[in-house]
């Protein structure tokens, strides 16, 4: 399936703001990939974005804004419900968790976290960032490897 969008989107664009409290790298998630209503990810404004990211109880945790590493695995209690769920449902449909992400950035640092997805959601044969909601690439429909 190939992407309505005209703005291509590259690896270059994931950065330390753009990975969410939860782990997930928002550059890869379809609604920072299009045009139309184009959400910027969690840790910015939430202009555009669809009232279940606005309202997401991991987004808003307490714990996390009071934390100066604003990730969950610096709250008491990481992992909580709502983080194992997302995890869950993650791994079973797109084969990514924000668990061993968070893990990850936790053990390693944000940098190597940041280099590691850089490489993983790179279009083999595009060049162009893929998304974590989709099989194939939303630009030239080559199928993830």
């Amino acid at each position: 399936m190939k992407s309505k969008t005209s703005i291509k989107i590259t690896v270059e664009s994931i950065s330390q703001k753009m990975i969410a409290p939860c782990g997930m790298n928002c550059c890869l998630c379809i609604g920072y990939l299009r045009e139309k209503e184009k959400c910027n990810g969690c840790n910015e404004s939430d202009e555009n974005k669809p009232q279940y990211c606005t309202t997401c109880i991991i987004k808003n945790c307490e714990e996390i804004k009071k934390s100066d590493i604003h990730f969950c695995y610096t709250c008491s209690k990481y992992p909580c419900k709502r983080l194992k769920n997302l995890d869950k449902r993650y791994k079973t449909k797109y084969e990514m968790s924000m668990l061993e992400n968070l893990q990850y950035i936790k053990e390693k640092g944000i940098e190597s976290f940041i280099e590691k997805e850089k490489e993983r959601w790179k279009c083999s044969v595009c060049g162009y960032i893929l998304s974590v909601h989709r099989k194939a690439c939303i630009y030239c429909a080559s199928e993830k490897i």
